[in-house]
């Protein structure tokens, strides 16, 4: 229930996004892809994320997320996660960043990560992330390396 609540919170926070915008942050979506390994597993993942970024000052930002990923193996269900990120703004374009968060759906479990996202235009943004996905029940953890492209408005 917990999971659902924090869940709940992350996207209620997303949708307000038009009030926030007078924070000079900006909401976010994005495809992205990657690769998962672990625990017997070595396969590709594909998804969708959306988010927003509050402004800290000229050179922080935190944020939060969520997103549906799914493995591509047979019988693989989209996996939900909802966390947070925080970070450096480097220079105009880029943000260096540590994220956390929780997934549920088939596997219900904490993770941990790290990216990098620059912007490619006014708008558009490219980003490479690794998470750590701690898996509980005597599992071998998953690690992901995923790209994504963004719109950011």
């Amino acid at each position: 229930m917990k999971k659902f609540a924090v869940a709940a919170a992350l996207l209620t926070a997303i949708v307000a996004t038009p009030a926030l915008a007078a924070d000079g942050g900006e909401a976010r979506v994005e495809v992205r892809g990657g690769y998962v390994t672990g625990s017997g597993l070595d396969d590709a993942t594909l998804g969708v994320a959306g988010g927003y970024d509050f402004d800290l000052g000229s050179t922080a930002f935190g944020g939060a997320e969520i997103a549906g990923d799914k493995v591509l193996i047979d019988g693989a269900k989209v996996q939900f996660s909802a966390g947070g990120r925080a970070g450096a703004k480097l220079g105009a374009n880029g943000k260096l960043y540590a994220n956390a968060g929780y997934t549920f759906g088939q596997i219900d479990d904490p993770y941990v990560g790290a990216g990098y996202q620059h912007k490619l235009g006014q708008n558009l943004y490219a980003k490479a992330e690794y998470r750590h996905q701690f898996i509980g029940n005597n599992i071998s953890d998953f690690d992901t390396f995923a790209v994504g492209l963004g719109f950011a408005f």
